[in-house]
């Protein structure tokens, strides 16, 4: 058997009754019921959780069977075997954690629990890990508000949207003192960035 066959998951998906996802990666989708078991017959068959990504497709020019996706990519150390796991998910649905599977889960469910506010039931401990206690929404919801309100951190120090954004467009140096490089056909008075002697400070 060539080392391409051997990596192929189709038979995989087909063993677990999958459906396959139009994806530039192997992809199935796996109703919501479901993904515990699948991930349990993975496991017994020695894959490992790598990651897990939540995604938004509200403001998606193409039809999607619902709102919200969560991709678990899933690994074979051995076999050199990936698959990614989509599930669909309305605005409001839960979905069962994998922690109970892999106990990579933990940290991987409360960065999707953080960003997007998809709940995952039977997690151990769902609570923010990457935005201040004291921020009100998910920031990775494409109906989450951008409005020019500055963020307060725990250490007392303010993040002005405005400033901050300036340094990300290339318009203004803003807070990182970056302005990006010309786009395409531009031309102007300013130097490439060039790396200091000695490494950056």
């Amino acid at each position: 058997m060539d080392t391409l066959s051997a990596r192929d998951v189709a038979p995989l998906m087909r063993e677990l009754g999958l459906t396959e996802d139009d994806a530039a990666e192997p992809t199935a989708v796996v109703p919501a019921g479901r993904l515990r078991a699948v991930a349990e017959a993975l496991k017994a068959q020695g894959f490992m959780l790598m990651d897990t990504v939540g995604l938004d497709y509200l403001q998606y020019p193409d039809p999607r069977p619902a709102r919200f996706s969560v991709l678990h990519n899933v690994y074979h150390p051995f076999e050199h075997r990936r698959l990614f796991l989509r599930v669909w998910l309305n605005d409001g649905e839960p979905l069962d954690s994998l922690y109970p599977v892999w106990r990579a889960a933990n940290y991987l469910e409360r960065e999707v629990y953080d960003l997007l506010g998809i709940e995952f039931v039977g997690h151990p401990d769902l609570r923010k890990v990457l935005t201040p206690d004291d921020l009100e929404g998910h920031p990775l919801r494409k109906d989450f508000p951008l409005g020019e309100t500055p963020t307060l951190f725990r250490e007392g120090r303010f993040l002005d949207p405005a400033a901050f954004r300036a340094g990300l467009n290339g318009q203004h140096a803003g807070l990182t003192g970056y302005r990006g490089e010309f786009r395409r056909g531009q031309r102007g008075d300013r130097e490439p960035p060039v790396m200091p002697a000695g490494g950056p400070k």
